[in-house]
């Protein structure tokens, strides 16, 4: 079921479920866990966090989960601005600091999840790429995701220490971008995470590279203070740092932040 988006919106999917608390969340009978909670979270998080949305709506029947998806910069800029969210789930802290640094998040943000990028071409490699020396060769078509993004910044850094300057015929505003056009064929190659590799399946090649370790991104989250339904919007940040929300990460191959 699909709710219709707000202007700010980039993607909106509602959620539903069934039954009981989530984990370290206090719920009595007269505080009810109830209402829609909107999450606007990294682009990279779509698939997992609608399954892990799915689990604490099985929960939580009475809330409904609503996601705005897009690159972390522009959903912080959205916020800042006065968009109605509950709770933000950036893709690097430098996003995140945006909105702390405005004074709306509702105590520090904590690490949930951290990414590494992998080079995604298309099924059977027609270009040809072997690593990331490859994105100078003019050749090729090369798409990457704008600097001021979480993965391009990535990006960048890994580029910085490999030495090696790209030339990139397509910047994007989100990893997702940088993926489709890879999976329609219409770049030869194009830098994604890991995860989103993994999440396209046979509809692109990975390959990873040596340096990736230098350009490892860590994903925060935070309840806004602005939140209207602080009980629901708790216990769903409280289910991304479970247990539960956990193994959902670690199915999707999104690594754990050092504590």
């Amino acid at each position: 079921m699909r709710r219709a988006a707000p202007a700010f919106v980039a993607v909106a999917v509602l959620l539903s479920g069934c039954a009981a608390p989530a984990p370290g969340v206090a719920t009595t009978t007269t505080d009810t866990l109830a209402g829609t909670v909107t999450v606007s979270a990294a682009a990279s998080l779509t698939d997992t966090f609608g399954t892990i949305a799915d689990a604490f709506t099985t929960e939580h029947p009475d809330v409904t989960v609503t996601f705005n998806f897009g690159g972390s910069s522009a959903l912080a800029a959205q916020i800042v601005e006065g968009a109605p969210v509950d709770v933000f789930a950036a893709a690097s802290a430098a996003t995140m600091t945006t909105v702390v640094e405005a004074g709306l998040t509702e105590g520090e943000p904590t690490a949930f999840a951290t990414n590494t990028l992998e080079i995604a071409v298309p099924p059977g490699n027609p270009g040809g790429v072997a690593g990331l020396a490859d994105f100078t060769r003019p050749e090729l078509s090369i798409a990457l995701c704008a600097a001021e993004v979480p993965c391009g910044a990535a990006a960048m850094a890994a580029f910085a220490a490999a030495g090696i300057a790209p030339e990139p015929d397509t910047l994007e505003q989100d990893v997702k971008a940088v993926l489709t056009k890879v999976e329609l064929g219409e770049v030869d190659a194009g830098l994604v995470y890991a995860t989103d590799v993994r999440a396209a399946g046979d509809r692109v090649d990975g390959i990873e590279f040596a340096g990736a370790a230098a350009a490892v991104s860590v994903y925060p989250i935070a309840r806004l203070a602005a939140s209207t339904r602080n009980a629901a919007a708790t216990a769903f940040v409280a289910y991304v740092l479970s247990p539960a929300g956990r193994k959902i990460l670690d199915d999707a191959g999104f690594g754990a932040p050092q504590q």
